[in-house]
């Protein structure tokens, strides 16, 4: 589990295909600090499994299934991501519930910079609108956030200075594709109420 609080902008390295799957390897000196084999690092949200640590890189196996409901087949060489490690049980929540497993992915389409924040709207896709809320929580890349506004196609964020500079969204442009992960317990009440 994570927390959608970015420990750190790191860079991807090597990216190698493998058949319908991929290996990264990505330079993040602060998640790399305590990581060893088999430790669960978020990668632009998506939680995966550390399969060796060197130095201050990380190497992971992409699966096809990540590589189809993410972003993470469209990143190379150089890339900046958004990383966390896994939360410890004695650490404080302080964004979201979020669990690493993006439920898809949405478009950047507008960005409105203010005096001391930025306004973003992104796509929704149909399968997810039900489960976003206004002054609910989403994660972005990985970051946990607060919807602004919502309405069935797309949804709004606010982003604080600190947002923009410790993570790459004060990157990111109109046109980018990013990861999303809606509130998992949206889903759990769903399937509860529904049956299905």
């Amino acid at each position: 589990m994570f927390t959608g609080i970015i420990e750190e902008k790191g860079e991807v390295i090597a990216v190698r295909p493998d058949g319908d799957s991929a290996r990264l390897s990505v330079r993040g000196k602060v998640v790399t600090s305590d990581a060893g084999h088999g430790d669960s690092i978020a990668v632009n949200g998506v939680c995966l499994t550390v399969v060796d640590v060197e130095d201050d890189v990380f190497t992971v196996d992409v699966i096809k299934e990540s590589l189809d409901r993410s972003s993470l087949g469209a990143l190379s060489e150089g890339s900046a991501v958004n990383l966390e490690r896994a939360v410890r049980a004695d650490q404080r929540l302080g964004g979201h519930i979020v669990q690493g497993h993006v439920d898809g992915t949405a478009v950047l389409l507008s960005r409105d910079p203010g005096e001391n924040w930025d306004n973003l709207r992104f796509s929704l896709p149909a399968t997810l609108s039900r489960y976003v809320a206004e002054k609910g929580s989403i994660a972005i890349d990985g970051i946990s956030l607060t919807v602004t506004t919502v309405d069935d196609e797309s949804f709004g964020v606010s982003l604080i200075p600190t947002t923009l500079e410790v993570t790459t969204m004060g990157e990111r442009q109109v046109g980018d594709v990013v990861n999303i992960e809606v509130d998992v317990i949206a889903k759990y009440v769903e399937r509860l109420v529904t049956g299905q």
